[in-house]
């Protein structure tokens, strides 16, 4: 184990380490599998006895998610709108586009902020953005404020976590990482919720619509 804390150690207070949270988190915003949060997180306990810089983690990282998330924006805009052209105008697929282009109108900038701290909803969130040819100036606006809270909250549990456990580093990094999972999982719990609520009021709604489809 400290073996492992000391590689741990040697990697995150090395230079190097700000491309690699540059990378981790741009390849995070089109890639969900990629592990953006736990590497930023890493980076803040780290920083709580420096190296790494704390503001240098922060805006890195704020750095990193905004590239990813306009390249996932790009991936939508230049194939998911040419799609969504094609689909027949009276098929569900359509009309559910239709309303994805509505609610990113209506409600884009909360959305995009609130889905940048769950992961996979963040990445459906900005290809559906960029398929439905959002205003870039409005994306990258309300896509910059997602970013530098995220950024700042990740690092700074991190950073919290490290303090706490700063004569044991490898615990601050396991209970950073583990606040940032449960919060993650709050955020998923909350959101399932209230789209379950949603599918039973509509259901209440219209219960002849809820047989046929």
């Amino acid at each position: 184990m400290q073996s492992l804390l000391d590689l741990l150690r040697e990697t995150v207070t090395s230079p190097w380490v700000y491309l690699v949270i540059f990378l981790i988190t741009a390849v995070d915003a089109v890639f969900p599998a990629v592990p953006g949060e736990t590497v930023v997180v890493t980076a803040g306990v780290f920083a709580a006895s420096g190296p790494p810089s704390l503001a240098g983690v922060i805006v890195v990282a704020a750095v990193g998610a905004l590239a990813g998330d306009h390249l996932s924006y790009a991936l939508g805009r230049s194939g998911g709108s040419h799609r969504l052209a094609r689909l027949p105008i009276d098929s569900r697929r359509r009309a559910g586009s239709q309303w994805a282009r509505r609610a990113v109108d209506r409600r884009g900038g909360i959305i995009l902020t609130t889905a940048r701290y769950v992961p996979g909803g963040r990445t459906a969130v900005t290809l559906t953005m960029g398929a439905v040819r959002y205003p870039l100036r409005s994306f990258l606006g309300y896509d910059a404020l997602a970013v530098t809270t995220w950024a700042g909250y990740c690092t700074l549990l991190g950073y919290f976590g490290g303090l706490a456990f700063e004569r044991d580093p490898i615990r601050g990094v396991l209970a950073g990482i583990g606040l940032s999972v449960a919060v993650t999982g709050l955020l998923e719990a909350a959101r399932w919720t209230r789209r379950r609520i949603r599918r039973r009021a509509a259901v209440r709604a219209d219960p002849t619509g809820a047989r046929r489809r």
